[in-house]
């Protein structure tokens, strides 16, 4: 089943946040990153009557552990469904401003409805946001839900800074598969209709490919250096995330790309905010 693309959020939506005990209050995006399916709202006020939940640590989740899914599951208002960790999944898969990617697998049973909805441990902590379902909803296909600490460092951790790009790591086996120069370099995926990646010039992969149990897009360019800072640096993406967070509005980077097999240099000047755009995919997954 081909999932819908899911709605980006821009710091121009209205929202609306209902609680428990029938209060409605408006709230505004104040941070987002679409291709982590994650958003930071602001309410216009606190709640008359409301406990808070606090974020916990995903580090610490243990596959086995068991977890609470709280969501609205095919319209359902606020139900629970008990399950565990049935996984950790650390992708190759970049997004945002080249941060990694990283999911828990679970059991509970999570349908459209549930999305954006918490996973909590039995300490009362949250310590993940339901993202998405592979295969058929329900018990027959598998949770993934964003680890807590993902979405601490793509929306709480200074300003977020999104490239409009998605990525696959090469490293490894796969660097040499792909001739790179280098030990590592950054597969262009997707690019999203619209600034700013359009605007940088970089060039997304066309062909469906699969190397041993990975599945991804060929054909793109593969990023190997950003302002100075090579990903053959096993420290890469933290010093790139410290460089764009540190970076004054309008500053223009440098990028270079191996395409064709030949080294070229792009340029690419980062948003200060997150800009409304279309995100472009085609996997087999059902976004809820």
């Amino acid at each position: 089943m081909s999932r819908p693309t899911p709605p980006t959020a821009t710091l121009d939506d209205t929202i609306s946040v209902q609680f428990a005990n029938g209060e409605t209050l408006s709230a505004r995006v104040i941070a987002s990153e679409p291709s982590a399916d994650l958003a930071l709202i602001q309410l216009e006020r606190a709640p008359m009557k409301a406990a808070i939940a606090a974020l916990g640590d995903s580090d610490a989740v243990q596959v086995g552990d068991e977890v609470l899914v709280v969501g609205a599951p095919l319209g359902m208002s606020r139900t629970i469904s008990v399950g565990h960790i049935s996984g950790r999944r650390a992708e190759h898969k970049l997004h945002g401003g080249f941060a990694g990617f990283e999911l828990l697998q679970t059991d509970a049973s999570i349908n459209p409805g549930n999305s954006s909805g918490p996973m909590i441990d039995m300490a009362g902590n949250v310590v993940g946001v339901v993202s998405h379902i592979f295969g058929e909803a329900g018990a027959g296909g598998l949770g993934f839900v964003a680890t807590s600490n993902m979405a601490k460092s793509l929306l709480l951790s200074g300003k977020a800074v999104w490239s409009g790009m998605e990525g696959y790591m090469l490293e490894g086996d796969f660097a040499r598969v792909f001739q790179l120069p280098q030990d590592r370099g950054v597969l262009v995926q997707r690019i999203a209709e619209g600034p700013p990646s359009a605007k940088i010039g970089l060039r997304a992969g066309d062909r469906k490919a699969r190397i041993e149990d990975e599945e991804f897009l060929v054909g793109g360019d593969v990023i190997l250096e950003v302002h100075g800072i090579s990903f053959a640096d096993a420290d890469a993406r933290a010093r790139l995330g410290e460089l764009l967070e540190a970076l004054p509005p309008g500053t223009s980077l440098s990028i270079f790309v191996l395409r064709g097999g030949r080294k070229l240099e792009l340029q690419w000047t980062p948003p200060s905010v997150d800009a409304p755009v279309k995100a472009v995919t085609d996997r087999d997954e059902i976004f809820v």
